[in-house]
C-alpha cells in the first residue's frame, strides 16, 4: 500500500503512524486532528471561498514521552492555546496552500513539545569570591573620591 506523502503519519521520523516530536515525545496520528478553515485578512478572490488555514487540535494527554513536569512546562509555554477541554490548538494560515499550513502547524508542535521536554537548567546560588568583593569595594573608594573631588573646596 502506497503512503500519503502529506499525512502526518507517513512523515519523515515517524513508524507505523507514530509522529516523533523531539525530546523523546511522541503522539499517534491519529491522535492529530487538522480542521482546514477559511483564513482571515486580505486577499484576492479566493479568500471567501478556500478553506486554506489549519487548525491542529492535540489532547495533552495524547502526547506520549512527556513526564508531568514536562505536561506542565508545556501548558505554561502554549498559554492560551490551550483549551479548557485540555487540547493544545495551533493554527496557521501564512500560507495559501492547506499542505504547507499543515506542516507549518506540525513545526509548531514540535517547537512547543522539544522545548517543554528540555528541563531547565537548575540555579545554584554562589557567593562572590574575596577578590571580587575587594575590587567592587576598592572601585567603590575611587568613585567617591572623584565625586569629592568635585565639589566646592573646604577653606
Amino acid at each position: 500500500m502506497a503512503r500519503d506523502p502529506h499525512d502526518p503519519g507517513s512523515d519523515e521520523g515517524s513508524e507505523h503512524g507514530v509522529l516523533q516530536l523531539g525530546g523523546g515525545a511522541s503522539i499517534r496520528a491519529e491522535a492529530l486532528a487538522f480542521k482546514f478553515i477559511r483564513s482571515g485578512g486580505p486577499g484576492g478572490q479566493n479568500v471567501n471561498k478556500v478553506s486554506t488555514a489549519a487548525e491542529l487540535r492535540v489532547a495533552l494527554s495524547d502526547i506520549e514521552g512527556l513526564d508531568e513536569r514536562g505536561r506542565e512546562r508545556l501548558r505554561d509555554l502554549a498559554g492560551r492555546r490551550v483549551n479548557a477541554a485540555g487540547e493544545l490548538v495551533l493554527r496557521a494560515e501564512t500560507s495559501r496552500s492547506q499542505r504547507d499550513n499543515r506542516e507549518i502547524c506540525l513545526e509548531k508542535l514540535r517547537d512547543l513539545v522539544a522545548s517543554a521536554a528540555r528541563r531547565p537548567k537548575v540555579r545554584r546560588p554562589t557567593k562572590p569570591t574575596r577578590g571580587s568583593r575587594e575590587r567592587r569595594l576598592e572601585q567603590k573608594t575611587q568613585r567617591s573620591e572623584i565625586k569629592r573631588r568635585r565639589s566646592r573646596p573646604e577653606w
